[in-house]
């Protein structure tokens, strides 16, 4: 039951991107692109409404004791905002601007035969596995500094001696 779920979610989010036109990397670097003059703001309503649905169904969801098909609900809860976020974050966005695909639609792109994603693909593998090579290597070295996201006023502070 849990692999038909899966299948059938991902379908709806195959289904959700095409409709949606993301699967077109002009439509992304259009977005992207706002000193251009032609700036495409149909990305930026799509993701708004992918929010407001997600934010009314996490809601109502997590009211629930438990989910469907898993015994607890599996939240995040790190907070902590690393140097590793921050990079990972910044070669994601320039690859995406740069190919006008991100892995889903780049995946759902393939699907359809679509030859830019079939070009970017091995790329994209490629950065995967020269990633998990370099985060092994990462993780026999020290830990590195991290930024917290609370501010300082929220942190745990020593009691003052008045």
């Amino acid at each position: 039951m849990r692999l038909l779920t899966s299948f059938a979610a991902g379908l709806v989010f195959a289904v959700g991107l095409v409709l949606g036109g993301m699967t077109q990397p002009g439509k992304v670097i259009g977005f992207l692109d706002v000193s251009g003059g032609a700036w495409d703001p149909s990305l930026a309503l799509v993701m708004g409404g992918a929010l407001a649905v997600y934010g009314i169904a996490f809601r109502l969801i997590t009211k629930r004791t438990a989910p469907v098909l898993t015994p607890r609900f599996l939240v995040p809860t790190r907070r902590d905002l690393t140097p590793r976020l921050f990079a990972g974050a910044a070669l994601f966005g320039t690859g995406w601007a740069i190919a006008g695909f991100c892995p889903g639609p780049a995946l759902v792109s393939v699907a359809a035969g679509m030859t830019e994603a079939l070009i970017f693909l091995p790329g994209m593998v490629a950065g995967m596995l020269l990633f998990g090579v370099w985060d092994q290597r990462a993780a026999r070295r020290p830990a590195s500094s991290v930024i917290r996201s609370r501010p300082p006023a929220a942190r745990a502070r020593p009691p003052s001696r008045s």
